[in-house]
């Protein structure tokens, strides 16, 4: 992978202009915009930025900060999923608690945010980890947030929200994705910190929008496509420009959201905000970091085609809105970009339509394209023994590892066994093997055959890997390639006519 990224530049800038924030404060909290651990989104956009930046930086002032973890509440309630990962938000906050732990990081509570008692899955959530002697708190929606100014300083705003009891000067709140509720949750903290007398400021750690790239940069747009879904947009800081008369991109929310901000900080500090606009308010170094920017324009935009199919693919499940959608297609044109300007794709629909005439069908083939890190591609089939995801890495692990393709990584009468384990005892009605059960046997068949070991050994190198299949692929092989490590796409086609992956 090519680096356009320098790590180490850019956590020393923003480390240092985070610890300005916290002089001279009773307390800070500080919100970090988007994710404060595994961010693969800045990782694809970004190549050299490390995924887990933010949290290291955070390993750092570990004894003088404590964590809150917020999560909207309707986001539990319709089992929203982190994409990257595949597993749920809920799931995703009991992933953060565990990482925070093993760092010796105090998590302090997690926070239902908008949270109403018919929220039926967000309630057994609670309860669960209530049961597991962590401390959760909710907060209800507040009726005219964020525009009625005079109801958020009231009873009936912020008020009556549950104020969480903080011990340590730095208060990072997070989220497991954008939507979560970080930014009302320092709001109202800082508005009950104001009533006890505490001195207490607010400051953002900032990833996306870049603001002192173009408004227009593949690093901003990307960002516009990864939030597509909250139909939100990056705009220009009027607040800023009118200040300093400077040029800054924000995200529109933010830029909405400055008036409230700054009208609680005057009551908090009794004086003239320290903040002349929302950019002010951000630690955002990101800029400091880029060392080659034509490497970062062409990463992000192969994200924003990435983006792209999984917004189509999305629409496809009857996930995504024709609204999302319409907004998505504006910004591929916008960005003068094809679906075929991902290298994969072309060479999926080619194979795709090669196997169409050789077995004269007009159904649609599942083909997977897969791109190497030496920009070689190979490809995979479905067949009566296994999937195409199995069969693309099967095939990738042999020409990495320079095996030869006649000869078999694991034997037949392995794989015949386990499709009638499939058969038999499991009651399948489609022994055909998938990803999981191909990588288990060739993990198994790697400790007595020396060459199922070698492919074995090359996985670790299909890290960031692009690939590109021409059906819809199931949960669980979807999921197992991205934890390969492989950035898949698909086209928004369903194979075959069974309505069910379940096999």
């Amino acid at each position: 992978m090519n680096k356009g990224f320098d790590n180490d530049i850019y956590l020393k800038e923003q480390s240092t202009h985070i610890l300005e924030r916290v002089q001279d404060k009773d307390k800070l909290y500080l919100e970090f915009g988007g994710k404060l651990i595994g961010d693969k989104h800045a990782k694809r956009v970004l190549p050299g930025f490390d995924e887990d930046a933010k949290l290291k930086l955070l390993t750092r002032i570990k004894d003088q900060a404590e964590v809150i973890i917020c999560v909207y509440a309707g986001d539990i309630e319709q089992n929203k999923l982190r994409g990257d990962y595949g597993i749920t938000y809920d799931q995703e906050v009991l992933r953060l608690i565990d990482e925070y732990r093993e760092r010796d990081i105090l998590v302090n509570s997690v926070l239902l945010t908008r949270y109403s008692e018919q929220n039926t899955n967000a309630k057994y959530f609670k309860n669960n980890l209530e049961q597991r002697g962590i401390k959760v708190y909710t907060h209800e929606a507040i009726k005219g947030y964020p525009l009625e100014l005079d109801v958020l300083l009231s009873e009936d705003g912020f008020e009556k929200n549950s104020f969480i009891e903080t011990n340590r000067q730095i208060v990072i709140v997070t989220g497991p994705g954008a939507g979560s509720g970080k930014l009302a949750t320092c709001l109202s903290q800082l508005y009950h910190e104001h009533q006890r007398g505490m001195k207490a400021s607010y400051a953002k750690f900032e990833t996306f929008p870049v603001w002192n790239l173009p408004l227009k940069h593949p690093v901003n747009i990307a960002y516009e496509a990864a939030t597509i879904d909250l139909n939100d947009s990056n705009v220009i800081d009027n607040y800023h420009y009118e200040a300093y008369g400077e040029v800054a991109v924000n995200y529109n929310r933010d830029v909405q959201m400055f008036p409230v901000v700054r009208r609680i900080l005057q009551n908090i500090t009794g004086e003239k905000s320290p903040y002349q606009s929302p950019t002010d308010m951000g630690v955002n170094c990101i800029k400091s970091g880029i060392i080659d920017d034509d490497i970062i324009q062409h990463a992000a935009q192969q994200e924003i085609i990435r983006r792209f199919f999984q917004v189509e693919t999305d629409y496809k499940k009857g996930i995504a809105t024709d609204l999302e959608r319409s907004n998505m297609h504006l910004i591929m044109e916008e960005s003068e970009l094809k679906p075929e300007d991902r290298i994969p794709v072309l060479h999926a629909r080619n194979y795709q339509a090669i196997l169409q005439e050789r077995y004269d069908k007009d159904d649609s083939q599942a083909v997977i394209a897969l791109q190497l890190p030496n920009e070689q591609i190979v490809t995979g089939r479905q067949t009566e023994l296994m999937d195409a995801p199995s069969a693309v890495i099967m095939n990738a692990l042999k020409e990495l590892a320079g095996i030869n393709d006649q000869i078999d990584l694991l034997a037949p009468m392995i794989l015949e066994t386990i499709q009638q384990l499939k058969l038999d005892a499991l009651g399948s009605k489609y022994p055909t093997l998938t990803l999981n059960e191909l990588l288990i046997a060739l993990a198994i068949s790697a400790v007595t055959n020396p060459t199922a070991k070698l492919a074995y050994d090359q996985l670790e190198n299909l890290q960031a890997c692009q690939a590109h299949s021409t059906v819809i692929l199931s949960n669980d092989n979807e999921r197992n390639l991205k934890r390969l490590g492989i950035e898949i796409t698909c086209d928004p086609i369903y194979f075959g006519n069974r309505l069910s992956s379940f096999n």
